[in-house]
């Protein structure tokens, strides 16, 4: 009984102790699977944005090609998340050598950990691939878009990921780029931009001497697309914060709805100032602005950064599809170099102005500024110097441009021998006005309207 005793207040005292160490193993363990839980939602909001891109390209192209439009956009999520799997991670996120590119971790070798994590950055690398898609639509091979595709996502983009957010060269310089304004949305735009310029313009897009409009064949379409990618955006941006942070998420996801509200209203009331009226597809490819711009800087700016960053890439947006378009002939039916491309780099700019902590504005100086630029240069030539190469052997090779005839009937049925809608006719409604240019398709339409009516007053006229 006298050894009894001892033991049982030894036992009495330590209890406690590991009580209170199986309690914080258990605290630790809800917190890992709420941050691996909130991870996953955003994942699974990134994942539904490419219903939004693939509405958006539809509804702002003609109908011929929507069928060929919403493949694209399948065939880039599936080959996006399968060679991200084989090869993207590693390069992204493996061992860095010398901070340019990862070496290791390839088919998430010795990263099985990481599964979650993983997927949620596949979905970000189909994002990137996804905007070059808008931009060449109408006219370039499905087969050289999915080549292009390969190369994006396997190797051009992941890359530009270990630089940033591998702990590459760049991080290491002070780079910021919370959610990828450079790292998504430039990236996407640079590979759109070179892929455009060697593609060429759609047939009657400049003609006559003049920059002819041609119309997207559903504007509610795209305005939903618009919609769905700025729900999908709060996870975008709110889920690069990596954790379920309960004061830094809220804070990322109001910067985000204020710099696309401002985006909005920046691109509406300067297009009324601009162009006497409110445009449609402008100001809603304004929300698509302010949402790109903010992405940088989204767990760094305070909401009146946000409203600002949001105000003026809404006008960057304008002027950009203005001198893409009208100055330098660069045919993009989407307005996706604009709204990636440019406003990606006033996004990451904007961190340089009015980031908190570093920012011009709040006393930082030049520093951060300069460091911005440095990585967006370097972004620009990498990315455009590698889908040079890629975008050149692929034309050399097999041919990247649809033929004439096939573009005309629309890539519907020469890529896919079928169409989006149950309408005879609807191949040929490329424009309004027949009297515009033949290259449209719409004299085909005319001079087969013609013909039919002359059958029939034939048939019509009175034996004599």
């Amino acid at each position: 009984m006298k050894k009894i005793i001892p033991l049982l207040l030894i036992a009495s005292f330590s209890f406690p102790v590991a009580a209170s160490a199986q309690t914080e193993a258990t605290a630790a363990s809800v917190l890992e699977s709420l941050d691996m839980v909130w991870i996953m939602i955003a994942a699974f909001l990134v994942f539904f944005m490419h219903a939004g891109f693939a509405m958006v390209e539809a509804g702002f192209t003609r109908s011929k090609n929507a069928l060929n439009i919403l493949m694209k956009n399948f065939m880039t999520m599936s080959i996006a998340a399968t060679l991200y799997f084989i090869v993207g991670y590693g390069i992204m996120f493996g061992a860095s050598g010398g901070g340019f590119i990862g070496l290791d971790g390839f088919l998430l070798s010795g990263h099985e950990d990481q599964m979650g994590f993983f997927v949620f950055q596949a979905v970000f690398a189909a994002t990137c691939a996804t905007i070059i898609s808008g931009a060449v639509a109408e006219r370039i091979k499905l087969s050289s878009y999915l080549m292009l595709t390969v190369a994006m996502t396997a190797f051009i983009y992941p890359v530009v990921g270990h630089w940033v957010w591998g702990g590459g060269w760049l991080a290491e310089l002070g780079f910021v780029d919370f959610a990828g304004s450079t790292v998504v949305h430039l990236t996407g735009a640079l590979g759109a931009i070179v892929a455009v310029m060697f593609l060429g313009p759609r047939l009657g897009k400049y003609s006559g001497g003049k920059v002819n409009v041609i119309q997207g064949h559903n504007i509610p379409i795209g305005a939903l697309g618009v919609f769905i990618l700025w729900f999908g955006w709060f996870g975008f941006n709110g889920g690069s914060t990596l954790a379920a942070d309960p004061t830094l998420i809220p804070a990322v996801v109001a910067t985000t709805l204020l710099s696309a509200s401002a985006g909005v209203i920046g691109s509406g009331f300067y297009s009324q100032l601009k162009y006497k009226r409110v445009d449609a597809t402008l100001t809603l490819n304004g929300a698509l602005a302010g949402l790109v711009g903010i992405t940088a800087g989204t767990g760094d700016l305070s909401p009146l950064g946000a409203i600002a960053t949001g105000l003026i890439a809404g006008v960057i947006l304008i002027e950009g599809v203005e001198l893409l378009d009208r100055k330098l002939h660069i045919d993009d039916p989407v307005g996706a170099i604009a709204v990636h491309g440019l406003c990606g780099v006033w996004g990451t700019l904007a961190v340089g102005f009015f980031a908190l902590e570093g920012g011009l504005f709040y006393g930082g100086g030049f520093s951060l500024l300069g460091i911005q630029a440095i990585g967006i240069l370097a972004v620009v030539a990498w990315t455009m110097g590698m889908t040079a190469i890629v975008v050149f052997a692929l034309k050399s090779a097999f041919g990247i441009r649809v033929s004439r005839e096939e573009e005309i009937s629309g890539l519907d049925f020469s890529e896919h021998g079928s169409s989006a809608y149950e309408s005879s006719k609807s191949i040929f409604n490329e424009n309004p006005n027949p009297t515009v240019d033949k290259d449209f398709g719409v004299g085909l339409l005319s001079r087969l309207d013609s013909l039919d009516h002359a059958k029939t007053k034939k048939e019509e006229r009175p034996a004599q």
